[in-house]
């Protein structure tokens, strides 16, 4: 995992370029934006890590996600927007507890759990452009194995 700090951006939550992430994974490219209201911790503690770089792998407990496994790593963000059910393109990050920090990226149902259970994340990102390409996404990491993945202000 890399990520680099960059400029601060303002909050947005109209749709403005400053709410928007480009997500790339593999040859494929994703708009997401940033849930600022329902998770303004999670989204202003990631906007200071872009661009972030990493590996994105086939969930192994979840069913229908990728997710990028971060160990110790920590946004130091409380939960809020909290789901364990999230639907295709809702992005979530769960903050070490149970299980690992990590980035679930799902692309069709999923239930957000560990080996130790159910988890619940923090549902900070949507996927708003490129929705029909989530599926592809997932035969990538289902069946090419691990996957570079890059998330950088739009």
């Amino acid at each position: 995992m890399q990520s680099s700090k960059g400029a601060k951006r303002s909050k947005a939550s109209d749709g403005s370029r400053a709410d928007l992430v480009r997500i790339r994974i593999g040859a494929l490219e994703f708009t997401a934006r940033f849930e600022e209201e329902a998770a303004p911790r999670t989204c202003a503690a990631f906007r200071k890590v872009l661009p972030f770089k990493s590996k994105i792998i086939q969930a192994r407990w979840s069913g229908g996600a990728g997710y990028i496994p971060l160990g110790d790593f920590d946004l130091g963000v409380p939960h809020e927007n909290n789901t364990s059910h999230p639907a295709p393109g809702e992005i979530l990050f769960y903050s070490r507890g149970l299980s690992q920090t990590e980035i679930l990226v799902p692309y069709e149902g999923c239930d957000f759990s560990s080996h130790v259970g159910q988890l619940s994340g923090n549902h900070f990102l949507t996927v708003i452009e490129g929705r029909e390409r989530l599926r592809e996404f997932g035969r990538l990491v289902q069946w090419e194995g691990a996957q570079d993945v890059l998330f950088d202000r739009r």
